[in-house]
């Protein structure tokens, strides 16, 4: 009887072993075509990227010139190009600026929908439409919006001040020729075309926190305030963090506004990393120079993930 008992049992192992290997054949089957692809298009080229930037790489060889190991020079020459340093201080301008502000509008525009009103679907429609807005649109609405004499905005604002508000005494109203002006476009330009996105994260954050919580709240006599600072904020700590941090990253990210309306003037103001990049690596075919820009912004993009996990696992610990 024993006998027969250990001879099932090692059957049924033998079993459960064969079914665990199958389905783990199975699971690599599925994700093979996946790992294939990103090694393709992704690993490898970034591994190739880290080797080029040690390296003066361009983008036609030259039979005559070979490519050279030079070491860190890439590096150090990336920080001494002054486009690249006034792309950096746009940048951190622009992450100051564009993150803080981008995170509350598109956390009240989420309050907002998130109410019980008529047509909250066709308002958050709108909301969210600029987010599929295309490149080309935010071209035409160059001239339409930012020309500082016959633009929207400038029309508007002159009619409401009667004539006060005007490029020839405010420098600033002169978009994209004033460099203050030119960044101030393209910040606001951005906050419009990317507070949907957050807003509708924020609104998902909002419709996961449990009504029980108000209700509590409201019976402790908490005005509406009292329960969007004391149950609202605390709940949505971790959409904060991930709202925050996706927007710096993109933010770092900078491109197609800066390309399509300003191409990072006027005088360098609205240079941006990326538009660094495309010049090093493409239109001066000095490939070493921008994969070594190409690693720095991996590395910063890398910290602030790090930063993201660290934060969301200290809000963890304290639940816990």
């Amino acid at each position: 009887m024993a006998t027969t008992q250990a001879v099932a049992a090692t059957e049924q192992t033998a079993t459960a072993r064969s079914r665990r290997r199958a389905e783990l054949l199975q699971g690599l089957g599925f994700a093979a075509p996946a790992a294939i692809l990103l090694s393709i298009f992704l690993i490898a080229p970034f591994l190739l990227a880290i080797y080029s930037s040690f390296t003066d790489q361009r983008l036609v060889p030259n039979p005559n010139l070979p490519t050279a190991w030079v070491g860190l020079r890439n590096y150090t020459r990336m920080f001494e190009d002054e486009s690249f340093r006034s792309a950096l201080i746009f940048n951190g301008i622009f992450v100051l600026v564009v993150v803080p502000l981008q995170t509350a509008f598109a956390l009240g525009l989420a309050v907002l929908v998130n109410q019980n009103v008529r047509f909250r679907n066709a308002f958050r429609t709108i909301y969210f439409a600029p987010v599929a807005v295309v490149t080309v649109v935010v071209a035409a609405m160059r001239e339409n919006f930012f020309n500082p004499t016959a633009g929207l905005i400038n029309g508007v604002l002159e009619s409401v001040s009667f004539g006060y508000l005007t490029p020839e005494r405010f420098g600033l109203l002169n978009w994209l020729i004033d460099r203050n002006g030119a960044r101030l476009a393209i910040i606001i330009m951005s906050i419009w075309q990317g507070v949907g996105f957050q807003m509708v994260i924020y609104l998902a954050g909002l419709q996961a926190i449990p009504n029980n919580l108000y209700e509590a709240a409201r019976i402790d006599g908490a005005t509406v305030w009292q329960q969007f600072r004391h149950v609202t904020i605390p709940q949505l700590r971790n959409t904060t963090i991930f709202v925050v941090l996706s927007t710096t990253i993109l933010a770092f990210a900078l491109f197609d506004q800066v390309r399509v309306l300003t191409q990072g003037g006027p005088e360098d103001a609205t240079q941006t990393m990326m538009l660094r990049l495309i010049s090093f690596g493409f239109e001066r075919g000095q490939v070493g120079l921008g994969s070594a820009l190409g690693v720095f912004y991996f590395v910063l993009v890398l910290a602030i993930a790090f930063l993201q996990r660290k934060l969301i696992r200290e809000e963890r610990a304290v639940d816990a």
